[in-house]
């Protein structure tokens, strides 16, 4: 299934398990937050911004669909998102599942005061933006990690190892070069270990989302 207009991608988010009443509204409120904010600094493409249901919230709200229903039953698991830049997908899975602890990494300084400011006005308390670069930010043991528009696969899993454990899921929406990435990921003795499989997205016939566990996480390969 490909979604292919706003009217479409509304429907699939109604229907997504956990979305009432409040999580439609926090929703909207973004939407309308980043229009505004979109005059000032340039979030994301102008064009993108009619499209901003399809092309952003529902883009990183289909992450969901993929990670285990006992991940959100365990009230110590964390979600990190790397390079949160406009906040997707940090501020959409924050706002579809308050109550689970979003760890948001963004290093640029304008990037950083509007997702703190986003965050506030959407009022989520579980969610936070750390102001830094990835490389600066102490480890913890991340449940999630997603990454969307951050940097090449092999960089992401080499920065981020540190994060992960035996049982931590990445969720990294590649667009149309996720095959590509994944096939030219280094493998064996001084490579990455891990088990990754390529996922089509719901917003983009020729897109993928890489999705998977290193094993042998919580060091630099």
């Amino acid at each position: 299934m490909t979604l292919t207009n706003e009217a479409e991608a509304r429907d699939w988010l109604a229907q997504l398990p956990g979305v009432d009443a409040a999580a439609w509204g926090r929703l909207e409120l973004l939407a309308t937050l980043l229009a505004q904010e979109n005059t000032r600094q340039n979030l994301v493409s102008a064009a993108s911004l009619g499209a901003v249901w399809l092309r952003h919230i529902v883009d990183s709200a289909q992450l969901l669909r993929l990670v285990p229903r006992e991940t959100f039953a365990d009230a110590s698991a964390q979600w990190l998102d790397l390079g949160t830049g406009a906040g997707f997908p940090g501020l959409v899975i924050a706002a579809l599942r308050p109550e689970m602890p979003v760890a948001m990494v963004e290093s640029r300084a304008k990037r950083i005061d509007w997702l703190e400011r986003a965050r506030l006005a959407m009022a989520l308390p579980h969610a936070r933006v750390i102001g830094a670069r990835l490389e600066a930010v102490p480890s913890f043991p991340a449940a999630v990690i997603s990454a969307r528009a951050f940097a090449p696969l092999e960089n992401i899993l080499s920065l981020s190892a540190r994060f992960s454990t035996a049982r931590s899921l990445y969720l990294l929406p590649k667009g149309r070069s996720a095959r590509q990435e994944l096939a030219a990921l280094p493998t064996g003795r001084r490579g990455f270990g891990g088990k990754f499989h390529v996922e089509p997205s719901l917003t983009d016939p020729d897109a993928g989302i890489v999705v998977g566990h290193l094993t042998t996480p919580g060091k630099k390969p």
